[in-house]
């Protein structure tokens, strides 16, 4: 008998991997994939519709900080297990922060920009 659940050494199963390859394809494959499935069989696009809006895909939530990104099989040396778990939670909080402070650095070019416009067109005479 294994020590190792058969589940963890399967990884996601088909429906998992149909959701990763939407996932690298972008939200129009989503939409593609939900038109098709209210093509063949309503019952099919509506199901992918509501998981589309439960999981947040279809109003483009990028930020996922409640679910791993990347989810790998059990090697069978701990150690090394759990240098990797560490390791990839450190890249994506550093992802994560890096994206925040892009987004940051979006929000004060956008003040900048508004603020030498409010100068501008404070500047110019009134007819």
């Amino acid at each position: 008998m294994s020590a190792y659940p058969l589940n963890a050494s399967r990884g996601p199963g088909p429906l998992g991997r149909a959701r990763d390859w939407l996932d690298e394809r972008g939200k129009a494959a989503w939409i593609v994939a939900m038109i098709l499935g209210f093509v063949l069989f309503w019952p099919v696009g509506l199901a992918i519709l509501a998981y589309m809006i439960w999981s947040k895909r279809m109003f483009g939530c990028s930020k996922r900080s409640h679910a791993p990104r990347y989810h790998a099989a059990p090697t069978g040396n701990s150690a090394f297990d759990a240098y990797r778990d560490e390791t990839l939670k450190r890249l994506e909080d550093e992802h994560r922060e890096f994206i925040d402070f892009l987004q940051k650095l979006r929000e004060a070019k956008d003040k900048a920009e508004f603020d030498q416009f409010m100068e501008q067109r404070g500047d110019k005479p009134a007819n």
